[in-house]
Order: structure tokens, then C-alpha cells, then sequence
């Protein structure tokens, strides 16, 4: 084989990588996006449960009012 063929069996070797890496890059952009926004989706999630939580928290009597009027 000569030189020149040797080194264009390579470029269309680098070529083909190329082409498989951006498939692949192009993959991983598309599962990034994904877990991007199910994180976005939980940590609104996790925002609501916490309002929700604090607004019961309010409505409990305080220490001091159920002692007073609770039992003895």
C-alpha cells in the first residue's frame, strides 16, 4: 500500500470516528436536556410540597396555646 493510501485509509478511519462521536454527542445533548428538565420538574415539585407543609405548619396551635388550653 502506498503512502497516500495508507494516509487516506486513515482520514476515512477519523472520519467515521467523527461522524460516530458526533452521533453520539448529539445523544448525550438529548439525555442532558431530559434530566435537565426532570430536575426542574422536581425541585418545582419540592418547592410546592414545602409551601404546602409550611402553610399546615401555620395552621397547628402553637406550643404555649395547646398548653393552655389543653388538659392538665
Amino acid at each position: 500500500m502506498s503512502k497516500i493510501d495508507d494516509i487516506a485509509a486513515r482520514v476515512e478511519r477519523l472520519l467515521l470516528r467523527h461522524e460516530e462521536i458526533q452521533r453520539t454527542n448529539a445523544l448525550l445533548e438529548q439525555q442532558l436536556a431530559a434530566v435537565t428538565a426532570e430536575r426542574d420538574s422536581l425541585k418545582s415539585r419540592l418547592s410546592a410540597a414545602r409551601h404546602r407543609i409550611d402553610a399546615l405548619l401555620d395552621r397547628l396551635p402553637s406550643e404555649s396555646g395547646a398548653k393552655e388550653g389543653g388538659a392538665p
